[in-house]
């Protein structure tokens, strides 16, 4: 069996010595796509932080293609090759669009096609007719086609999204749905952590739910979609 891109095997890690995370597994291959669900505040994104070392994890491992990630600086695990597009989205906001996607440019990865200013602006024709426009002055949804946009610039080989398309207009979540999937579909590894099950079922093979720090469910996300029992345990409010 192929090893995983990214393996994680019993993660802790916590707040000012309040644990959040108790031994959490997870697994994306090469080229595939995870979708991680779970209520708010039941540590999906003390998932994300400790996978990009914003968190120290205090127990388990974090493997990224065979090389130990744990411990490492976030800076140092971006180059290795995940890109992260945070929730809230975090753009600087004093910098143009153009000058955000700069900042953040890396190398092309061998046998990937490097992500350009030009292959963004491909990807999403508005941030072209505003490259021009600073941060804050433009739309949520064209913040988060930055976002994503930025982290692409960084030619990473998996990409995650936490909360994808929170707070967006129906058509600009479908806009970033879609380009979701046709990153998908260049074979991009992906973890997209967002709340609409089916929509996520479109994109990402696998499922995995958190439920107070811990994965409670994992399994084909279609499967997960077509059980509105267990999506409502899991997710309901």
């Amino acid at each position: 069996m192929t090893a995983p891109l990214l393996s994680i095997r019993a993660l802790e890690a916590g707040y000012g010595g309040a644990p959040v995370l108790f031994g959490v597994d997870l697994d994306v291959p090469a080229g595939g796509a995870l979708a991680l669900m779970g209520r708010n505040g039941m540590g999906k994104t003390t998932t994300v932080r400790a996978i990009m070392g914003l968190l120290p994890a205090s127990g388990g491992r974090i493997v990224f293609d065979g090389e130990e990630l744990t411990g490492l600086p976030p800076h140092r695990i971006a180059r290795r090759g995940i890109g992260l597009v945070p929730e809230g989205r975090l753009i600087f906001p004093t910098l143009t669009v153009e000058e955000n996607l700069v900042a953040t440019s890396a190398p092309p990865r061998a046998g990937r096609p490097a992500w350009t200013l030009e292959r963004v602006y491909g990807l999403f024709p508005r941030l072209a007719e505003r490259r021009g426009h600073y941060g804050n002055r433009i739309s949520g949804g064209e913040q988060q086609m930055l976002a994503i946009g930025r982290a692409l610039m960084t030619n990473p080989r998996l990409l995650i999204l936490d909360e994808a398309t929170e707070g967006l207009a129906p058509l600009i979540r479908a806009e970033i749905w879609s380009v979701i999937s046709a990153l998908k579909g260049e074979g991009l590894s992906l973890i997209v952590i967002d709340k609409h099950v089916s929509a996520l079922a479109g994109v990402c093979e696998a499922v995995a739910v958190m439920e107070k720090g811990r994965v409670v469910h994992a399994g084909p996300a279609a499967d997960f979609a077509a059980d509105k029992e267990m999506a409502a345990r899991y997710l309901g409010v």
